[in-house]
């Protein structure tokens, strides 16, 4: 189940609000002995992240299906580079960031019990009171994580207006709504910040010469041209601006990142 981007949250009753992790989506399956991580793709990711599969293949239940969030927790935050750096097709190197960056998984929905039964058709109540129940019968192991949650519109527009870091956005679910799997049936809202950049370079489409993203950059105090990102795709630009001086392009116009302190380190298990 996927959500579609809105503009803003829904403020009647109903709805459940949980945090949007900055992470790899996972479905964790498990059957006796055997443990299978997949990406919404459907793609395994067993292999890139093989201590979650060790931690979930030890715990108490021993079948289960569960709809998560893969992390590498970095200080108060967690890194979405140390993510993508798993992605390599050496096994050794796999292994290696393994123990030095291990991931944990945060937990936010529970798609079959350990007695095997499906929760598919029962509404988002029932799901997180049997997802509570699995991660109590974990014994709370270290690496896995129960991502909060509220119900009150005012403390996720809070959660919303503290967003950075760890914090990606805040995703709505309906209480009564069924799983949906493949579909956006829930609502995600990202706190959009914006900044005039300077073109420093571009990339290719895949598998063409045509130009696919802009490489952008601002210019840090000591005037020197830093990387700080990239469009999302050429068709997405919509105006040229020749008029913005360099001196303009500055990361004095980056708003400071504003992290939900305790919200974070609640989930992450932080003093």
């Amino acid at each position: 189940m996927e959500a579609r981007l809105v503009a803003e949250l829904p403020r009647e009753p109903g709805w459940q609000f949980e945090p949007k992790w900055d992470g790899f989506r996972c479905l964790a399956f498990r059957a006796g002995d055997e443990v299978e991580l997949r990406a919404k793709s459907g793609k395994t990711l067993s292999r890139y992240f093989p201590e979650v599969v060790a931690m979930l293949g030890a715990i108490v239940p021993e079948s289960f299906v569960v709809d998560g969030e893969l992390a590498i927790s970095a200080g108060d935050s967690l890194s979405f580079d140390a993510l993508q750096a798993r992605l390599h097709p050496a096994e050794s190197r796999v292994r290696k960031l393994a123990s030095e960056t291990p991931a944990i998984f945060i937990l936010f929905d529970c798609l079959m019990t350990a007695d095997r039964v499906s929760l598919l058709d029962r509404p988002l109540t029932d799901r997180r009171a049997a997802l509570e129940d699995f991660f109590d019968s974990s014994r709370r192991e270290a690496a896995l994580k129960l991502t909060p949650y509220t119900r009150e519109y005012h403390e996720a527009q809070r959660w919303l207006d503290r967003a950075g870091g760890a914090l990606d956005g805040i995703v709505a679910k309906r209480l009564d709504d069924i799983y949906h799997p493949g579909e956006r049936a829930t609502l995600k809202l990202k706190r959009m910040r914006t900044a005039d950049c300077v073109v420093g370079g571009f990339r290719y489409e895949q598998n063409s010469r045509l130009v696919g993203s802009l490489l952008l950059g601002l210019y840090n105090k000591d005037g020197k041209l830093d990387h700080v990102g990239f469009t999302s795709s050429i068709a997405k630009l919509v105006r040229w601006r020749p008029d913005k001086a360099p001196e303009q392009c500055t990361f004095d116009q980056m708003e400071r990142e504003a992290r939900p302190a305790k919200l974070v380190a609640e989930t992450l298990d932080r003093p």
